[in-house]
């Protein structure tokens, strides 16, 4: 199956389809139906297929070498189902074996058991819609709100039993959207062999992992989540992979997909391999793994994991523990160049899917093309406004005015990329706590804190990502041994954080004021950015396809602040679209009877201006429903003509100018969830 030209596409790297060369396919030769097994190892001495078919005895199926160190053979009445590996024989005058799982595999044996398995990947997909119309739903201008999920420890069932990829499908699909959510991020669904890394250590690039099923029945999970109008982003891990000795590393006696030099091929944090992303093949098993995933699992993203690592030689390591560059730098060029190849593939055949980065260092221009210098990621996760905004809400309020520029800084380059605040699985394991653990005071002050937190998220500009269990207050800090305390939600007080989380979702999607300008600078306004002592901001979210605009204030204090006076740019009547405070999300109640009249009188340099009650400790969304003149008074018809005459005396000789141009305003995105109905 693999050509003379394909060996050579794979020596330079630019084959990003070896998932349909390399492995094991079912195929028909000679009137015979069977199995096509073909592996890379260029410096193995001998390798051999061995499995239930022959009583796994490595001489009775041997493979052939094929030019530059692919191997491979036929072996006819093999099916689906079929357990395998493959038995590798090192180089060296004492001969060496080591029995691999294929780095191609489609499916593999449930862990800790670790046999490859034969698998067809037909499936009949029932998400075609979806499929048409994700590009206009991943648009930079569109509602981005990811409910990121382990699937392990999302729900569990009857005696603490992993739930199926089937059997969450349904109750996924449900929550997530009655939620208000637009797309679920699933935490690595390779297949990988400790589950205690909840899937960060991977073996099968290209196999989901069985713990919860088959390929179709993650599938069936993508498809039903498509068809509930949901997009689905996967976790994907190319920076480094484990030492398990049936997996990648040492694949055929050498330092095949990893670099030799522990200092640039050993990862310290992890325990984990690093790939030679120098490496032709390497890059070419990267890419086509990152293509696989999105061809054959239809999936409207990945998010790549622990980019920093990549990028930096030095990361995580101190003098004389990292190989400068060859211009004697610290920047990794190799990681460089493979991500924005890959980008540049995974973009150019993929329309209407998005690539993530987890990037946590200030490195330029992560979320901008390559053309540009870029490295060709759609979005950049904004590490700095997750740690600025945690350890504010952390401090007791007394003292958060002398942090107040925690809560201002992040408008200063939030321009300089496309931006995604995420509040991951990250900030709740380790020793950190919950989201709601973390926040100061006695019980309601922590859950008036935490519902502060989740209206910050959704008001700042940027696409909002937020790990399953935040959106209740999750009190216990995550256990991927155990399911969600779902239990939580008999109590009102959680009741109301979900209920909160999902109006929030709701206003998200449905205003365009709030994600249009996601990823621009003109979609966000200061209105006051000063005021420390009562630790109060305000600012206002604007859109092009929208001439309301929405003024959100933070009262990031316990005390109410009655008559608080907001300038805003117009005048008529502010409606109050959330109030954190509100008694239906355990909130005291205090607000603004829905809404109020501006006042014509000038404040923080605007025309009108608002008395407010500040509720404590929460946040305002106003939307001003009587906005001025969308555009200035047109002149009339008898103005034109003499405009056009008083042209053309003066430029005799140029042709007449046509009309200035005016874009179409394309309308907000489709299909955004119904808004929640109230029990």
């Amino acid at each position: 199956m693999l050509t003379d030209f394909d060996q050579h596409l794979l020596g330079e790297g630019t084959h990003h389809r070896l998932h349909e060369k390399l492995g094991a396919h079912l195929v028909e030769r000679d009137g015979q139906r069977g199995v096509h097994f073909a592996v890379w190892a260029p410096r193995a001495r001998e390798v051999a297929v061995i499995g239930d078919f022959n009583e796994w005895k490595p001489g009775v199926t041997p493979l052939r070498r094929h030019g530059e160190g692919v191997w491979s053979a036929f072996v006819p009445g093999l099916t689906a189902g079929a357990r395998y590996k493959y038995r590798v024989a090192a180089q060296g005058s004492a001969v060496r074996y080591a029995d691999k799982a294929d780095p191609f595999a489609f499916h593999t044996e449930t862990p800790p058991h670790r046999a490859s398995i034969v698998w067809d990947l037909a499936y009949d997909w029932g998400d075609q819609r979806w499929m048409q119309q994700r590009e206009a739903r991943s648009k930079l201008t569109a509602p981005v709100s990811i409910y990121e999920v382990h699937l392990g420890s999302w729900r569990r069932g009857p005696g603490g039993r992993h739930l199926s990829y089937r059997e969450m499908a349904p109750l996924l699909a449900d929550y997530a959207l009655q939620q208000g959510f637009t797309h679920v991020e699933l935490m690595p669904v390779m297949e990988h062999p400790f589950y205690g890394s909840w899937g960060y250590q991977v073996t099968g690039y290209f196999a989901p992992t069985s713990r919860h099923g088959t390929p179709q029945d993650l599938m069936f999970l993508i498809d039903t989540l498509h068809q509930a109008g949901l997009g689905v982003i996967l976790d994907w891990v190319p920076s480094h992979f484990p030492t398990d000795e049936h997996g990648l590393g040492y694949f055929d006696g050498t330092h095949l997909f990893e670099h030799a030099d522990p200092r640039l091929g050993f990862h310290p944090d992890w325990n984990s391999f690093i790939f030679d992303y120098g490496r032709p093949e390497v890059r070419a098993f990267l890419i086509s793994s990152a293509r696989f995933w999105l061809e054959r699992y239809h999936a409207d993203g990945l998010r790549v994991d622990a980019v920093a690592s990549m990028l930096y030689l030095d990361y995580s390591r101190g003098p004389g523990q990292w190989v400068p560059n060859r211009h004697g730098g610290r920047e990794n060029l190799d990681a460089i160049a493979l991500l924005r190849a890959m980008n540049e593939e995974l973009y150019q055949h993929f329309p209407g899917i998005q690539i993530f980065a987890e990037e946590s260092t200030a490195w330029p221009l992560v979320s901008r093309p390559s053309y540009l210098g870029g490295l060709g990621f759609g979005y950049k996760w904004d590490m700095g406004w997750m740690n600025d905004t945690l350890a504010y809400l952390a401090r007791d309020p007394i003292f958060r005015s002398y942090a107040h520029t925690q809560l201002t800084f992040r408008p200063m380059y939030a321009g300089s990329e496309n931006f995604v605040l995420p509040l991951s699985h990250d900030e709740v394991v380790h020793g950190k706590g919950s989201l709601l653990g973390r926040m100061p005071g006695d019980r309601w002050q922590r859950l008036a804190n935490l519902r502060l937190l989740l209206a910050n998220q959704i008001a700042q500009p940027g696409k909002k990502l937020l790990f399953m269990g935040g959106e209740f207050g999750q009190l216990r800090e995550w256990n991927h041994d155990d399911q969600l305390d779902w239990s939580l939600l008999d109590d009102p007080a959680h009741r109301g954080v979900q209920l909160l989380h999902r109006d929030l979702n709701h206003l998200y999607t449905g205003h365009p004021a709030l994600h249009e300008g996601d990823c621009s600078p003109d979609g966000f306004e200061w209105i006051d950015c000063s005021d420390a002592a009562a630790s109060v901001v305000a600012f206002l979210r604007r859109s092009a396809s929208s001439p309301n605009l929405l003024l959100i204030v933070f009262n990031y204090t316990p005390v109410v602040r009655s008559g608080y006076r907001m300038g805003v740019p117009y005048g008529g009547r502010w409606v109050e679209r959330i109030n954190t405070d509100a008694s239906c999300y355990g909130g005291s109640g205090a607000g603004n009877q829905g809404g109020l009249r501006a006042e014509e009188s000038e404040h923080h340099g605007r025309p009108f201006h608002l008395r407010l009650t500040l509720p404590p400790l929460a946040a305002l969304f106003f939307e001003g429903v009587e906005p001025p003149p969308a555009r200035p008074p047109q002149p009339t018809p008898s103005e034109l003509e003499l405009s056009e005459e008083l042209s053309e005396q003066a430029w005799p000789d140029t042709p007449a100018r046509q009309p200035r141009h005016t874009p179409t305003l394309l309308p907000p995105p489709q299909g955004a969830p119904p808004e929640p109905t109230r029990e």
